[in-house]
C-alpha cells in the first residue's frame, strides 16, 4: 500500500537545470481543484527573467469541460520585452521523455504575461492510462528566451568536464579501497567539495600522507555514487525496483552526513520523502534521526502523526525497530495522535 495523507494543498516541485524544469504533481491531490485553478512552481530563473509554471490539473476555461490539463509558463518580470519559446513533454512509465504531448511553439509575452497551452494540452484520461506513476506525474519544461542584440551563452558544462575526468585516471593522487574494489580520485576535487575530505587528505590525519585508503562502513556501490556526486553534483540513475531504490538513499544519505555533503544530504532527503508510505515511513524516519536529517524527520513525524496512517504503520516491521532504537520519537508520536 502506498497512502500518503492529505494536506491542504498539493505539493509542486521544480528541478532547474539550466533552462530545463522538471515539475512533479501530486495527482491525487491536485485532482481536487476546480476548473481554473493551478497549481504554480517555484520561481524559475532562465533569459535574465523569472518565471513560474502553471498546472491546471481541470483546464483553465469552462469551455474544457475538466477533461483536459492545461500548462502556462507565467512570466513575472518587470520587463514586458521579450520573447520565448517554451517546449513541454511529459514523463513516461520507464522514467523517460515521452514524445506524447510534446509541444513547441514560440511566443511573445502579451499584457497577461502568459503563454503556453491554456487548453487542451492532454486528455485527463490519456494523462492516468499512460503517465500516472505512482500517484505522480512529472513534467520537463524547457524554456528559451530568445533575444536577438544579445551572444547566446551555453550552460555549464563543468560537471561534464570533471565527470571525464573522474573517469580518466590521469592526475589522480589518491585511491580508496572500499570491500576490495579501489576508487582512483583527486585530493583537490575531493577536498573543494568535502570538509570532511579536506581534513582527512590536507590536514594533520594519516590518510594525507597515504596514497590508497581504506574505507570501511560503506559499500562499493554507495562511495561510487557519492564519488560521480563530488564530480558532477548529479546522482547516478535510480535502480529497480524501488525497494533497492529506498535503500539505496538511504546509505547514500549517510555518506552525505558522514562527509558533510550537505547538497546531496537533501537532494537524499527528498527522493526518500518521495517514496514514504506508511509501509516506509517508519524505516525513513529512523534513517533522518541517525544521520541528523532534520527536515526528513520532521516530514516523516507529520505523516505518521495522521491517525490513519499511524494506524496502519504500527503493524509494520520498520515501527517495531524504530520503538527499539528510538523510543522516544514513538511516545512522542502517540502524544500527537491522541491529540
Amino acid at each position: 500500500m502506498n497512502k500518503r495523507a492529505k494536506i491542504a494543498e498539493p505539493e509542486a516541485r521544480a528541478t532547474i537545470v539550466g533552462s530545463c524544469v522538471q515539475l512533479r504533481i501530486d495527482y491525487e491531490q491536485s485532482k481536487q481543484l476546480p476548473i481554473g485553478k493551478s497549481i504554480l512552481s517555484d520561481v524559475i530563473s532562465a533569459g535574465g527573467h523569472l518565471w513560474r509554471i502553471a498546472f491546471y490539473p481541470h483546464g483553465r476555461t469552462v469551455a474544457d469541460k475538466a477533461e483536459y490539463i492545461s500548462i502556462l509558463l507565467v512570466h513575472i518580470s518587470e520587463s514586458r520585452s521579450v520573447r520565448a519559446r517554451l517546449e513541454v513533454s511529459i514523463m513516461g512509465r520507464d522514467g523517460k521523455p515521452s514524445d506524447i504531448g510534446r509541444i513547441c511553439g514560440t511566443f511573445e509575452i502579451s499584457e497577461d504575461d502568459s503563454l503556453g497551452w491554456s487548453s487542451q494540452f492532454m486528455k485527463l484520461s490519456d494523462v492516468e492510462k499512460h503517465f500516472l506513476t505512482e500517484g505522480h506525474i512529472t513534467f520537463t519544461c524547457t524554456i528559451m528566451v530568445m533575444d536577438d542584440s544579445a551572444i547566446p551563452v551555453p550552460p555549464s558544462d563543468i560537471g561534464t568536464h570533471l565527470g571525464l575526468l573522474l573517469d580518466n585516471t590521469d592526475g589522480t593522487d589518491v585511491s580508496f579501497t572500499v570491500d576490495g574494489e579501489k576508487f582512483p580520485a583527486h585530493r583537490a576535487v575531493l577536498a573543494a567539495r568535502s570538509p570532511v575530505f579536506r581534513a582527512e587528505l590536507f590536514g594533520s590525519m594519516a590518510e594525507a600522507t597515504m596514497s590508497s585508503v581504506t574505507l570501511h562502513d560503506i559499500t562499493p556501490a554507495t562511495f561510487k555514487a557519492m564519488l560521480r556526486f563530488i564530480y558532477t553534483d548529479e546522482l547516478l540513475a535510480e535502480p529497480k525496483p524501488a525497494d533497492s531504490s529506498i535503500e539505496m538513499f538511504q546509505n547514500l544519505l549517510a555518506a552525505a552526513d558522514r562527509y558533510a555533503l550537505d547538497r546531496l544530504k537533501i537532494i537524499c532527503a527528498q527522493k526518500l520523502w518521495e517514496k514514504v508510505s506508511v509501509d516506509t515511513v517508519a524505516t525513513i524516519l529512523a534513517c533522518a534521526e541517525t544521520h541528523n536529517c532534520h527536515e526528513l524527520k520532521n516530514k516523516c513525524i507529520d505523516f505518521f502523526s495522521a491517525e490513519e496512517n499511524f494506524k496502519e504503520a504500527i503493524f509494520t516491521d520498520g515501527y517495531a525497530m524504530l520503538v527499539l532504537k528510538f523510543p522516544s520519537i514513538t511516545a512522542e508520536l502517540k502524544k500527537r495522535v491522541r491529540a
